[in-house]
């Protein structure tokens, strides 16, 4: 009798426990860090975090607080993984080329020379195996990544001098991060990589002679056409992807409607950030010749995109040989563009070249 009475006891204190343990998940408020590469003003790059953190706070009804530190802030713009990973900020926003020094077979989910334009890209992560493959790169750091905004088809590049064969490339001091800068080191290009707010420094120093940082209408917020004003159209950075990552054990502590909310707001940013970087480069390229008209616009000469071309064929497959799953992720990127840009040329090169 003492034992069932004993029993019904711990019954009851065991449902309003688990009552009060759910009313209070429901009702508490988590309050998490996101450190950025970026700048506080440095648009739509800052715009992508701090617009997934207002809709993360209105879709959770305030339960998930997100504050967001520009790299002016914790002043460690190249230091985002590290931070993240030890737990110091629960997420950051940066891009995952910059991490190729720790972990090559984290290069590749950024962008590829010759690779995949942005819509393209976006299929193979969502509907091709891309976040798959990502999230298992990622796992032994620990952290989770998500798209976190894509910059488009980005310039090739601001240089002091006119580059009219491969020899203009050989001893020219350049930072251009990612595989990009493996391609030009190749070509005898000295590559550096350099935070973005010692950029226009940098050049104006003469401790580089060229740079390469996103599109127009970044580009010339910079100020980089004042000491450098050959502007070189892309082959580098068909679709920069930046990222969002996140701390794996403290998103797992998350309660599952908030961690769904995180992931929604990231991808609505993300995309956000794409569209938004589309129209402020129509914007700024329209208006560019009148503004700043000692800006001139180059395409690389056919001779130097060969060699480019070839430079990073050859490399790629050196790289694959170090690493099964580095080797994985670029064979899926590869299979996946020869299929899909059978429809892009289809579709959009077909639209444009009959419509122009």
């Amino acid at each position: 009798m003492i034992l069932k009475k004993t029993t019904k006891l711990l019954v009851a204190s065991a449902l309003v426990a688990g009552l009060s343990t759910a009313a209070f998940a429901k009702d508490r408020v988590y309050k998490w860090k996101l450190a950025t590469t970026w700048g506080s003003t440095l648009s739509p790059f800052i715009d992508s975090p701090k617009n997934m953190a207002k809709l993360a706070e209105e879709m959770s009804n305030g339960r998930l607080q997100i504050r967001v530190d520009a790299a002016n802030k914790h002043k460690a713009p190249l230091g985002i993984l590290d931070m993240v990973k030890a737990g110091q900020y629960e997420m950051g926003h940066s891009a995952s080329y910059y991490w190729k020094g720790k972990d090559i077979n984290l290069l590749p989910f950024t962008t590829m020379p010759f690779g995949m334009t942005a819509p393209e890209q976006y299929a193979w992560f969502y509907y091709g195996g891309g976040m798959e493959l990502m999230q298992k790169a990622y796992k032994k750091h620990k952290v989770l990544s998500f798209p976190g905004g894509n910059s488009g088809n980005q310039m090739g590049g601001w240089f002091r001098k006119e580059i009219n064969s491969v020899e203009d490339l050989k001893g020219l001091k350049m930072r251009i991060p990612g595989f990009a800068g493996e391609v030009l080191a190749k070509l005898g290009v000295t590559v550096t990589n350099i935070a973005p707010g010692e950029l226009y420094t940098s050049l104006e120093r003469g401790t580089i002679d060229a740079l390469e940082w996103v599109s127009p209408s970044m580009d010339v917020k910079m100020g980089f056409h004042k000491i450098a004003p050959y502007y070189y159209t892309g082959w580098h950075e068909p679709a920069t992807e930046l990222q969002f990552l996140v701390n794996k054990r403290k998103f797992e502590k998350l309660p599952k409607d908030l961690q769904k909310i995180l992931v929604t707001a990231m991808r609505v940013s993300a995309y956000d950030m794409y569209i938004q970087n589309y129209h402020m480069n129509s914007e700024a390229w329209a208006n560019i010749e009148k503004d700043f008209p000692n800006v001139k616009i180059k395409t690389f000469p056919k001779s130097v995109i060969n060699a480019m071309k070839k430079a990073n064929e050859e490399l790629l497959v050196e790289k694959a040989k170090e690493s099964p799953l580095l080797k994985e992720v670029l064979k899926s990127q590869a299979e996946y563009l020869k299929k899909v840009r059978e429809w892009t040329k289809m579709a959009d090169y077909k639209y444009l070249e009959d419509n122009l």
